[in-house]
C-alpha cells in the first residue's frame, strides 16, 4: 500500500494543543505525517517536541532551513493549515513569509500542491474587513477554505472550547483534495471514510 504524506502545518489556537491526538488519528488513515508549527504554536508544544519527533518520526519544523541544508521531510502529497489563526491567514493572503509556516504555505500555491485550511478565529476577528478578503483572496488561488458552514463557523471571544475543533472535517478535505489530485489509493480511501464520519453534526466552538 502506498503512503501519502500529510504537511500538518498548525498556528497559535488552543486546538493545536491536541495535535498528537491528530496525528495519530491521521496515520491510523494510512497518512505519514510531518508537523510544521509557527514559532509561537511551537513555544506552546515546547514540552511535546520530542514526543512529537518521535510520534512522526521527523523533526518539527517552526524555522527556515539554512541554505545549503537539505530537506527534511518527503514531498508532500497534500498540506492542511489547521488550527489556523488569523495572523496567520492574513499573512498568508497578503504574502508576508516571515516564519516557515506561511513561506511554505505561499509557495505552495505556485507549486500546485493541493492546500486545504480550517480557521480558528473568533466572531470579532471574524468581523474586522481584513478576513473575508483573506479567505476569499485564498479560494481564489485554489485553496480549499474551510470555514462557514461547510466548516468553521467563529464562536463568541472567550467561550471557544479546543475540543470542539472539527479535525475530522479537516483531514477529510485533506484526503479527498489527495485523491483528486493523485488518484486512489488505500490509504487515501480508508482515510476518507475513517475521518468524513463527524460530517453535519452539531459541535461547540473551538477558539476563543
Amino acid at each position: 500500500m502506498t503512503t501519502r504524506v500529510l504537511y500538518l502545518l498548525g498556528s497559535a489556537a488552543p486546538p493545536v494543543l491536541n495535535v498528537a491526538d491528530v496525528i495519530r488519528q491521521a496515520q491510523e488513515a494510512g497518512w505519514e505525517v510531518c508537523l510544521g508549527l509557527t514559532p509561537t504554536a511551537a513555544r506552546w508544544l515546547e514540552d511535546q517536541l520530542p514526543d512529537l519527533v518521535a510520534l512522526t518520526g521527523y523533526p518539527v519544523r517552526s524555522q527556515y532551513k539554512m541554505p545549503g541544508e537539505p530537506d527534511v521531510w518527503p514531498a508532500a502529497h497534500v498540506a492542511l493549515v489547521a488550527p489556523a489563526t488569523f495572523n496567520t491567514i492574513n499573512q498568508w493572503a497578503l504574502g508576508l513569509t516571515n516564519h516557515f509556516v506561511v513561506g511554505f504555505v505561499a509557495e505552495a500555491i505556485g507549486k500546485g500542491i493541493p492546500l486545504a485550511m480550517m480557521p480558528c478565529v473568533n466572531r470579532a476577528f471574524a468581523q474586522h474587513p481584513q478576513f473575508d478578503l483573506s479567505v476569499d483572496t485564498l479560494r481564489g488561488t485554489g485553496v480549499s477554505v474551510l470555514y462557514g458552514e461547510s466548516g468553521f463557523v467563529p464562536n463568541e471571544p472567550g467561550k471557544g472550547s479546543p475540543e470542539g475543533f472539527p479535525w475530522d472535517m479537516a483531514l477529510s478535505e485533506a484526503a479527498r483534495l489527495a485523491e483528486i489530485v493523485h488518484g486512489p489509493v488505500g490509504g487515501g480511501d480508508r482515510a476518507t471514510r475513517s475521518v468524513a464520519v463527524g460530517r453535519g453534526q452539531v459541535r461547540p466552538p473551538a477558539c476563543p
